[in-house]
């Protein structure tokens, strides 16, 4: 089956991938492995790392959430998709170049510059997502979203092999790979800006009251999902899920690091392992969603995510968190690239990025301010092993609200898009 449609090439799929390897180096260096680390030992310098780190991680989740929605309507009404995508690349890459010049006991400037930058490229991937069900049919949706996250992962992996050399030296080392990922997120977004297509818009209106069109869209859309069960159960399961997905994603560096005492070339092959199975899980799992439902594998992935968090609770070794590892692998980018598929079916094609701003926007942003919150408060109580645990709780709920999904959704929405 052809993975394009409209005259698009295998070379837009590739440039939108590309972003998605791009990208990647910030979540791999920035929000999971390296900055977390580097925050709390050396900026943070009273033992309350996870705390400050929870708060940072919220409130850069919040304020994507608050103006997510409406930029993606706004992207609708002036079709500028991959200026909004640009504009906020060029803002996570700035917050991220700065964080080199911090120094020990710099904690709120470090949560400042984070913030940024994790804003930036939280929002950017509203406007990225929206291009899915331009660049392909609806029947390969599941393939090409897990392509994306497949060449993520590979970028993940990248950063981590180009940063090995300067990880396991002084923090004045480590802090270059800062400016590496910055550097490296640029360089490789620039086929995303060249190539993804894009039907511009003339705007007819002053761009204020684009932004009241859009806040005025947004709450249609509310409206409009109210009216159809299955979308909404299935983001409301989402924000549940997804809150502990990115939980564990922003944790799981301190976690091996604090809990289990991994040395920092132990957390490096221990990513670079992450990463490997992740694109394996992506591309397995983006076959999967096309052959049986995206339902079906998000219900896998959840079953997967509930063991990693209790194998992480019991794992008192690194040969076992190794185990529980690579099953997070499997579950990180095939659970959110059907979701992302799932999403992109349901969506009308005239409200592509609006839509897209809901989902990522307040489901996809405004539910990650809950878990880090919980896990940072859990964990300054109580130690980082009940705050672990306490995620599984937000995967069993997912779970349900998935398992009473209608498994023939997708096809009473393209009935009701049909109707006049």
């Amino acid at each position: 089956m052809s993975l394009t449609r409209d005259g698009f090439s295998k070379k837009v799929i590739a440039s939108w991938a590309s972003f998605d390897f791009a990208n990647s180096s910030f979540s791999g260096i920035i929000v999971t492995f390296v900055y977390p680390i580097y925050f709390g030992e050396v900026i943070v310098t009273n033992g309350r790392g996870d705390f400050y780190w929870g708060i940072a991680m919220s409130l850069s989740m919040l304020l994507v959430a608050l103006i997510s929605p409406a930029l993606g309507a706004m992207a609708d009404l002036t079709g500028s998709k991959k200026r909004f995508l640009i504009a906020f690349t060029a803002i996570s890459i700035l917050g991220t170049f700065g964080m080199y010049f911090l120094q020990p006991g710099m904690v709120l400037v470090g949560m400042l510059l984070f913030i940024i930058a994790n804003a930036g490229f939280e929002g950017g991937l509203v406007f990225y997502d929206a291009f899915l069900p331009e660049i392909t049919s609806k029947e390969t949706y599941g393939r090409v979203s897990g392509y994306g996250f497949a060449f993520g992962y590979v970028g993940s992996l990248a950063i981590l092999i180009l940063s090995q050399p300067l990880l396991s030296h002084t923090p004045a080392l480590v802090r270059e790979t800062f400016l590496m990922t910055a550097i490296f997120f640029l360089l490789f977004s620039i086929p995303a800006f060249l190539w993804l297509p894009e039907q511009r818009k003339k705007r007819t209106m002053p761009i204020l009251a684009i932004i009241r069109r859009g806040f005025s869209e947004n709450l249609r859309t509310v409206q409009v999902i109210r009216q159809h069960k299955n979308v909404a159960r299935f983001l409301l399961a989402f924000f549940v899920y997804n809150d502990a997905i990115l939980t564990v994603i922003g944790f799981s560096g301190r976690y091996a690091k604090n809990t289990l005492h991994f040395t920092t070339p132990e957390l490096i092959y221990f990513f670079m392992m992450v990463q490997i199975v992740a694109v394996i899980g992506s591309l397995l799992f983006g076959h999967l969603t096309d052959r049986k439902g995206a339902r079906v594998t998000i219900l896998i992935t959840l079953g997967i995510w509930i063991g990693v968090v209790v194998g992480a609770y019991f794992s008192d070794t690194a040969a076992t968190f190794w185990v529980v590892g690579a099953f997070a692998g499997m579950g990180i980018g095939s659970s959110q690239s059907a979701s992302r598929s799932y999403m992109a079916q349901l969506t009308p094609p005239e409200h592509r990025a609006e839509f897209f701003g809901f989902y990522d926007g307040f489901c996809g942003k405004a539910s990650a301010v809950i878990g880090p919150l919980v896990y940072g408060l859990l964990s300054d109580l109580f130690g980082q092993r009940p705050a672990i645990v306490s995620l599984a709780l937000f995967f069993i709920v997912g779970f349900i609200l998935v398992k009473g999904l209608d498994r023939k959704a997708g096809i009473v929405e393209k009935v009701v898009r049909a109707l006049p």
